[in-house]
């Protein structure tokens, strides 16, 4: 009925770091212990405030303190790697974790990140497309040739075909992507016309379409519940603040409904956005009338003590009177 999501950005800087990565992995198991649906974490590098920049080693670490619950590396920003590398480390995360690491591949939008690993923006569409079909072959396990380099990847992962991949992105041409290459889609919203072109791309491509997540109208990623709103916004308002701010700055002209224009932390209160902070109660209907609460615990590197209150409430008052509901 929850999800927990990390990307470890810190408003506080670097020096957060080791009380966040702690934070993330006891608030994963709290949350398997409580039914949560998934735990994610992301991928972006060269940012200041600490941007999850490995995030197939803090998807290890989460598997390690966790047993059942599903763990996605949502995004992972394929074209950035080498995929032979990329396709060992997969295999080896997939091993350890049971199957229990997916993935949603995308190609990336931000200049400085291609500049830093010495790749080019232009063609790194299809440089995803390339990698995505260097690791599924990989996986079977079988030597091959790429690049002119010969190549045999183990282990062979314990998911059949290797793990589960999805296509991340907003644009027509991801969907497409997504289509030809046989992947579900998880787009940013917004649109509602890209389900309709993908069923379309699938066909034409004589591909079987997958699932096909694409959120519009009111979609918060990052809730929270306090029996003080108002505190809770004067305390933990300057974090999601900076959490927009970076996330508005990045994105630049382009749309996502998850997407704040907000200047201060009056301002993203009043959107009604991405950013929620709702009371038990408010949250219990919240629930009632989408199905799941995502929370990002940590957004913007909130402090433990400001991060736990918010998850104890979900636990001790909206899941019981939310199963109350359903049973």
């Amino acid at each position: 009925m929850f999800t927990l999501r990390f990307d470890m950005r810190a408003k506080d800087g670097p020096a957060s770091a080791p009380a966040l990565y702690a934070s993330a992995l006891e608030m994963a198991a709290w949350g398997e212990e409580r039914g949560c649906l998934a735990v994610q974490v992301s991928e972006h590098h060269a940012s200041p405030d600490g941007y999850l920049s490995a995030p197939l080693v803090l998807a290890s670490a989460l598997a390690a303190r966790t047993q059942r619950v599903p763990i996605q590396v949502a995004a992972l920003l394929v074209p950035l790697h080498d995929p032979i590398e990329l396709a060992e480390q997969m295999a080896v995360l997939d091993v350890l974790s049971r199957g229990r690491v997916s993935y949603v591949c995308a190609i990336g939008y931000r200049p400085l990140e291609y500049a830093m690993f010495g790749r080019q923006m232009k063609g790194r569409g299809r440089r995803l497309e390339q990698c995505i079909q260097t690791l599924r072959t990989a996986w079977r396990g079988e030597p091959f040739e790429f690049e002119g380099r010969p190549v045999c990847v183990t282990p062979t992962p314990t998911s059949p075909g290797g793990p589960t991949l999805l296509m991340g992105g907003n644009a027509p041409a991801a969907v497409r992507r997504a289509a030809r290459l046989g992947l579900g889609m998880i787009t940013q919203g917004g649109d509602p016309s890209l389900e309709a072109l993908y069923r379309s791309a699938c066909e034409e491509a004589g591909t079987t379409p997958g699932l096909f997540i694409n959120p519009v109208g009111d979609a918060p990623t990052s809730c929270f519940v306090a029996e003080d709103p108002d505190r809770a916004w004067a305390e933990i308002g300057p974090y999601l603040l900076h959490d927009a701010l970076m996330y508005a700055e990045w994105l630049g002209d382009a749309g996502s409904i998850t997407k704040s224009v907000a200047g201060d932390v009056e301002a993203l209160r009043a959107e009604q956005g991405n950013y929620r902070i709702f009371t038990p109660e408010e949250a219990v209907s919240h629930l009632r009338s989408h199905g799941v609460f995502l929370t990002q615990p940590l957004a913007g590197g909130i402090p433990r003590e400001l991060a736990w209150p918010s998850l104890e409430l979900l636990a001790g008052k909206v899941l019981p009177a939310a199963r109350a509901d359903s049973s």
